[in-house]
């Protein structure tokens, strides 16, 4: 099978679903852990929770959809940025697991059940242990903030494909461009 020149439509879709819901996620943790406590703040630790769920779904999505279709050729680059770019992407999908996860477990943890939407109530992921949701709450911001991280440097490294090496590199994930890069 060929290499295709470009990511498939449901993979440029995924891609930029994912990235709003993970930035409006992290900038919305960020607002809300400042919250006095109140019944608005539990409504929108809710609406996280969901967020949270719907970004561990649709990255298991992507990640099937990408196990199962060949990605764009690399482009010629230096291997240490090949390199690079593979554990920075492999990294980011780990987190993309990782973060709600120990967000739900950490919620199950305090005590504070998870129901999907107000109507799917899930399982507990361990059992309520005071200890361990505060260690979990920090393990939940601390891999938030490495994501933050990383995707600072997703976002310089493909600027600077664009801008600097002209390399066509971000044509293959742009959704307003069709056919080659």
């Amino acid at each position: 099978m060929p290499t295709p020149p470009r990511y498939t439509s449901t993979a440029i879709v995924l891609h930029w679903l994912l990235a709003l819901l993970i930035l409006a996620q992290l900038s919305f943790g960020v607002y809300m852990v400042e919250l006095p406590f109140s019944p608005g703040r539990i409504k929108q630790f809710n609406w996280h929770k969901w967020a949270g769920i719907s970004i561990l779904v649709l990255s298991a999505l992507r990640l099937l959809w990408r196990l199962r279709h060949r990605p764009p050729a690399a482009l010629p680059m230096p291997s240490w940025q090949a390199h690079s770019a593979h554990a920075s992407h492999v990294a980011m999908y780990v987190l993309f697991f990782a973060i709600p996860l120990a967000g739900w477990a950490y919620s199950s943890a305090a005590g504070f059940p998870v129901v999907y939407f107000g109507v799917l109530p899930l399982p507990d992921l361990v059992g309520r242990d005071t200890d361990l949701a505060g260690q979990l709450k920090l393990l939940h911001r601390i891999l938030a903030y490495g994501l933050a991280a990383l995707i600072a440097v997703h976002f310089a490294a493909a600027l600077k494909h664009h801008l600097l090496d002209k390399d066509g590199l971000l044509h293959r994930m742009n959704p307003f461009r069709s056919g080659h890069a």
